[in-house]
């Protein structure tokens, strides 16, 4: 149901102010070797032919929305990555990226896969170009009043519009908690995850669902807590989540330029397993959060969780994301799409990169194991990158 938010906003807003610049005099160390050093090891490792002068002076329009999914933009810009392989890019971040390709202001995107399949019927130039994230570090927050699942029902919640229609993570969290994802049952809202945050940090909503860095703020400042975390797997079968999607004019006329971008996409995930704590500083510094909670986003996606940012996109994952939806009758628009027309991994395939998997069996396994605490996973990132205790 739609309730008015006024006194909320209020509240979010100074808090979010209070909070914010606090958070921007946070001093981080730096170790002896910057990120534009790394990012151009990363690229020297690819013997890349120089760019024509008419891709070389092309500027990339990109975005991507402010969750921890898509890091790997903001990473890829911040580090010098893009420098590094010769790319101009102009980075948006929190861009309402499928309206901004359909309007032609954007050429790459960072979106959730079920939004670029409601946006191609519409008419929207893109695709999904190359894979990005499998899913986990979506959550259920609530404040610390409520004690139990069923504390939920009545309570003033932010799970967005229609979410046992919209919501695949309402659905199928709502039936492993054993409570009704009917949400006239509940005072719902539909805010953007930071304002969800310090609306239950003030004390006028009782839960929500989020991305990170929100669920691990929640957790950091001991305001909340986590009661359920999605999980992708399902029954043995892994689902998916979001995607990079690129415009079609762009890929086209700029075939060069396609490829080498999502070769970025593809270094920047690497720096994310290779110098996590390099990469939290980013995220920390573009998210406005605490560096200890860039840290903790960083480990949950990269090792405690599992694997789940990658470049590997399989086409399984999205058939096995789509079965579930019918499952619970969520997104009944477009879950029974032939994928096909919706990808094309021809971009990624001729970019060069390395193979995901054996880059994390040579690379990754060996310095960052699967199941590292936090605690051990924190030190090994600081041995790594020269960071002093």
């Amino acid at each position: 149901m739609k309730k008015s938010k006024l006194n909320v906003l209020l509240v979010v807003l100074m808090l979010g102010i209070l909070v914010l610049s606090g958070c921007s005099g946070q001093k981080t160390q730096e170790s002896e070797q910057t990120g534009g050093d790394l990012a151009a090891q990363l690229a020297d490792e690819y013997k890349l032919e120089a760019l024509s002068a008419e891709d070389a002076n092309y500027t990339i329009n990109m975005g991507y929305y402010n969750c921890d999914h898509m890091t790997a933009a903001c990473i890829a810009k911040d580090t010098g990555i893009f420098d590094a392989l010769g790319l101009k890019v102009n980075l948006t971040g929190n861009g309402n990226v499928p309206e901004a390709m359909s309007a032609g202001k954007m050429d790459v995107g960072y979106a959730g896969w079920t939004t670029t399949l409601r946006a191609v019927p519409k008419g929207t130039p893109l695709f999904i170009a190359g894979q990005n994230h499998t899913g986990g570090a979506e959550y259920l927050v609530a404040s610390k009043e409520i004690k139990s699942a069923a504390d939920l029902v009545g309570k003033r919640v932010s799970f967005g519009t229609d979410p046992e229609e919209n919501s695949i993570n309402w659905a199928e969290w709502a039936d492993q908690l054993g409570i009704s994802a009917d949400i006239t049952l509940y005072e719902n809202f539909n805010m953007s995850d930071q304002d969800e945050y310090f609306a239950l940090k003030a004390g006028k909503l009782d839960a929500y669902i989020c991305c990170d860095p929100w669920g691990s703020m929640a957790e950091y400042e001991d305001t909340g807590w986590v009661v359920i975390r999605q999980n992708t797997e399902r029954n043995g079968f892994q689902g998916t989540c979001c995607k990079i999607a690129m415009h079609t004019d762009f890929a086209q006329a700029h075939p060069r330029l396609a490829e080498r971008v999502l070769l970025a996409h593809t270094l920047a995930v690497q720096y994310m397993y290779n110098h996590p704590y390099k990469a939290a500083e980013v995220f920390a510094k573009n998210y406005s959060v605490p560096l200890d909670v860039g840290l903790m986003t960083m480990w949950k996606k990269t090792n405690e969780e599992g694997r789940t940012i990658s470049w590997d996109l399989i086409m399984e994952e999205m058939e096995n994301q789509l079965a579930t939806m019918r499952k619970y009758g969520v997104q009944n628009d477009i879950n029974n799409v032939n994928l096909a027309d919706y990808v094309d991994t021809t971009y990624m395939d001729k970019c060069g990169a390395k193979d995901f998997q054996t880059f994390i069996k040579n690379e990754v396994d060996p310095v960052f194991p699967l199941g590292m605490s936090y605690e051990d996973w924190k030190t090994k990132a600081m041995e790594v990158d020269n960071i002093e205790a």
